[in-house]
């Protein structure tokens, strides 16, 4: 038990350095924790989550190549139209907008360009930029457990299909999307009036006192519609949402798919004695081997997996916007959305091989301590999921990584797709890229980090949003399940 708390210090304690160094380090020093464990304690390596890895490399190679070919100013320029029209509604409308936008590309960090634009509407409506601000940072990152080809949702699908949970991404979607603008429309009511209103903010009232001050927030005005976008850019939109509808059919009509005869292992079956009778080989290694065995695997019929068709089709829009569209791929690596999604990898890549060793060495005891919890209060599992994210920046490695360990402990897939809103959990200590963005961007000063790192403008939208969004899909989940 001491070694075991140890080696659970050891991840922690990776898992901390590396958010306090951000971006390429999460992964990296999650290594280091790998590596202590595996040659300084001797434990057996987990598995690499390959899979979700692929995914996302194919994902954000095709929305960096849209970026790169203008189709994402078209994107924001259609937000900013809407939310110039109806401004004393920005509050609510921000947050909408940058979670749909996350919702088509996969990744939060396309909302940087809109960001500026929002403050510049709520200024000049005499709002407080705070109130938009805030609640759309958040929802920039609420979308990736809604969109069909965030990490986090497929991620969810392709682990919930291994463990006997038959769901696919439009049932998920089915449950994220309404629970979430249900947590966000939450959110932003409690925002709707939060703080002092410009005119009567002393603080605000000082600033722009100073005409220099006044000037640099009022002077220089963030817009896109002044930006003439080229067909090509337009084309690469429509190419890229063609690419999402084709996923979205393939998952909801699987019947759709190319089938191939494979070989299982036959459910129950006995390891096979070899050699003297000291060794045995298992039905599942002849299965993989492509060995037929009689009474230990059996050929049958399988459809193309998901995870397959969709580093197919988002790899084959790629080619397209770059065949059709004058989408340069040079300009597509530079681009902040392909350089976070590879980012996004690495920590993925370090954090899930990391989690997976610790957990599968120590899953039995952890089974025998918990199983009495979850089994009398299984959402009590979204306070860890809630709890890891807080120190992993990433939604889809605290799917790859907490997920297994979910369901080894009985927890029911319906219950894990309900609380799968509470993956998010980082806000609360405000060092992501997008809330820090929020705060430079918001020229009034009001959007701030706060003297005590914890009261922050996105800590009180973010815990409303969460804790509403799990509790409206916990809901769905348990009425349609």
């Amino acid at each position: 038990m001491v070694l075991m708390i140890i080696q659970l210090c050891i991840v922690l304690g990776a898992l901390w350095v590396g958010s306090r160094y951000g971006s390429l380090a999460l992964g990296a020093i999650s290594g280091i924790g790998l590596a202590i464990l595996v040659f300084g304690f001797g434990l057996k390596p987990g598995t690499p989550p390959t899979d979700v890895i692929y995914i996302i490399i194919a994902a954000v190679t095709c929305a960096g190549i849209m970026q790169a070919s203008g189709g994402m100013d078209w994107l924001i320029q259609i937000a900013e139209k809407m939310l110039r029209k109806h401004p004393d509604r920005i509050t609510f409308l921000a947050p909408l907008c940058t979670f749909f936008l996350t919702v088509l590309v996969g990744t939060g960090h396309v909302v940087y360009t809109l960001m500026p634009i929002i403050c510049d509407i709520a200024l000049k409506k005499g709002i407080r930029p705070e109130r938009p601000c805030g609640v759309a940072s958040i929802a920039s990152q609420v979308g990736i457990t809604c969109s069909p080809i965030a990490a986090a949702v497929v991620a969810f699908v392709t682990i919930s299909n291994a463990n006997h949970f038959d769901i696919t991404i439009p049932r998920v979607l089915m449950v994220s999307i309404p629970a979430c603008v249900c947590g966000l429309m939450a959110a932003a009511a409690a925002s709707y009036r939060r703080g002092l209103d410009l005119d009567k903010d002393p603080e605000f009232q000082k600033k722009i006192a100073d005409p220099v001050q006044r000037d640099y927030i009022y002077g220089s005005g963030a817009t896109t519609l002044d930006k003439e976008i080229p067909q090509s850019a337009k084309n690469a939109v429509f190419i890229f949402l063609g690419a999402l509808a084709v996923i979205v059919m393939f998952a909801a009509i699987p019947e759709l798919l190319p089938s191939y005869e494979t070989i299982k292992a036959i459910k129950g079956a006995a390891p096979i004695p070899i050699i003297d009778g000291n060794t045995t080989i298992t039905a599942d290694a002849l299965a993989k081997a492509g060995i037929v065995a009689e009474g230990f695997t059996e050929k049958s019929m399988a459809g193309l997996k998901m995870n397959l068709v969709i580093q197919i089709v988002m790899i084959s829009a790629a080619a397209l916007m770059i065949i059709f569209c004058k989408a340069a791929p040079k300009k597509a690596v530079a681009g902040p959305v392909w350089q976070s999604g590879m980012v996004a990898v690495v920590a993925i890549y370090g954090i899930a091989w990391l989690a997976d060793t610790y957990f599968s060495n120590y899953m039995s005891e952890m089974q025998a301590g918990l199983e009495d919890i979850v089994a009398q209060y299984p959402w009590s599992i979204a306070l860890v999921f809630f709890l890891v994210s807080v120190l992993i920046n990433s939604q889809g490695a605290v799917v790859v990584a907490m997920l297994p360990l979910a369901y080894k402990l009985g927890i029911p897939g319906p219950v894990l797709l309900g609380v799968l809103p509470s993956v998010y959990g980082y806000f609360f200590i405000p060092n992501y890229p997008s809330d820090i963005a929020t705060v430079n961007f918001d020229r009034s000063g009001t959007t701030v980090i706060g003297k005590y790192l914890l009261n922050h403008s996105f800590m009180m939208p973010g815990l409303i949003c969460v804790f509403t969004s799990t509790i409206v899909a916990y809901l769905i989940t348990m009425i349609f399940y």
